[in-house]
């Protein structure tokens, strides 16, 4: 922090302070004064804030919410997340919160603006798990500016976010529904693509940027691009099998489900896969939807489960594990999230285990590929 003397060229003398939002590396700001008087006292002030830790309260003055997430927050915070949250947030923003709070200057976003707000957007007929997601966005980015000085505290915290509507019970899909799904299917690739998805708790984008190089023996090395983490997940030997099945003299780095130009799949590819057959009248103000099933919706269909999609195969993983014996805390370490997640998610699947047999995973799946045989060989006699 520093004071100026300036003379201009028309020969007035104007006097310049100058300081810096938080460390060395951070932006330089500057204001002047035509009185020596007033600069020393803005100085003093500056000093005496910062001292008490307000230092960004005088700059959140004149900077608005629109203003700090396009030159701060999403420069210096965006680019540590997956692109697919990145898209997400942006969404979320631009739709709920950029034109009814991106005007109001950082310190006018107060306790009550947010609620208001809140209770606007769920008026005007936004669904409640929507207006859930965006306060949480706006939680975060007014986190980073009490990080940064901008602001003393975090109004969000304040306010009682929108009562989410309940979640529908997860209801995972059995081995041989599975199975079913795969001998359905019109290719080798998307047999094995499922089996990765249900018999290892893959996330879509985990599997889709899976490499050869990462199927070990006992375990696959996965990058979650979600939480930007790595994790052992265990590999049943029914989907080594697979996998050494499907795999055609690709090398050790090559993408294990490649697009057709050998690349990873855009988001357009994916949704083309997975997209679901439209039912029922186009909902007002949505954009209708065209197209046939994809190759797994046309899966799930001839399998009885046209609701089915590739996230929820993630289920069945978890309850093979579940009733196999396994711990909460062995299931949570091998989805990729905390022990909390995975009780409030399967809980009910927990407690219908509690007087179950237990069963191994690798022999559940095996007697599912051979159940439909017997049952084939049974009509045939």
């Amino acid at each position: 922090m520093s004071l100026h003397k300036i003379k201009r060229a028309d020969g007035s003398t104007v006097w310049r302070v100058r300081w810096r939002d938080g460390g060395r590396d951070s932006a330089s700001r500057s204001r002047t004064f035509t009185r020596k008087q007033d600069a020393q006292l803005f100085e003093d002030e500056l000093r005496r804030r910062r001292r008490l830790g307000e230092l960004g309260l005088l700059i959140a003055s004149k900077q608005t919410l629109n203003e700090y997430v396009t030159e701060t927050w999403a420069p210096t915070h965006l680019p540590t997340l997956a692109p697919s949250t990145v898209d997400n947030y942006g969404a979320l923003y631009d739709k709920h919160i950029r034109l009814y709070l991106g005007h109001l200057k950082l310190m006018e976003i107060t306790p009550e603006a947010i609620s208001r707000w809140q209770a606007e957007r769920i008026a005007a007929g936004a669904g409640r798990v929507s207006v859930f997601k965006a306060q949480t966005v706006l939680g975060s980015i007014l986190q980073r500016a009490v990080e940064s000085e901008r602001l003393a505290r975090n109004p969000a915290r304040l306010v009682r976010k929108v009562r989410r509507p309940a979640r529908a019970e997860v209801r995972p899909l059995a081995p041989v529904t599975i199975e079913a799904m795969r001998k359905a299917t019109s290719d080798d690739r998307d047999a094995t693509l499922i089996s990765v998805l249900a018999y290892a708790g893959l996330r879509p984008q985990e599997a889709l940027g899976l490499r050869w190089r990462d199927i070990g023996e006992r375990t696959l090395l996965i990058n979650a691009p979600k939480t930007g983490q790595r994790r052992n997940v265990r590999l049943l030997k029914p989907l080594r099998e697979d996998l050494d099945a499907w795999r055609q003299d690709q090398d050790d780095d090559a993408l294990v489900f490649p697009g057709h130009d050998g690349e990873r799949w855009g988001p357009d590819a994916y949704k083309s896969w997975a997209r679901k057959k439209p039912r029922g009248r186009k909902p007002p103000g949505k954009k209708k939807r065209t197209g046939s099933p994809g190759p797994f919706a046309r899966a799930a269909i001839k399998a009885g489960v046209p609701d089915a999609t590739p996230y929820t195969l993630r289920h069945s993983f978890c309850s093979l594990l579940l009733h196999e014996g396994r711990s909460v805390i062995y299931v949570a370490r091998q989805l990729g999230h905390d022990a909390a997640l995975t009780l409030s998610t399967y809980g009910h699947v927990i407690d219908e285990l509690d007087e179950a047999p237990r069963i191994g995973a690798e022999e559940a799946i095996r007697a599912a590929r051979v159940s439909p045989v017997r049952k084939e060989a049974k009509r045939d006699a």
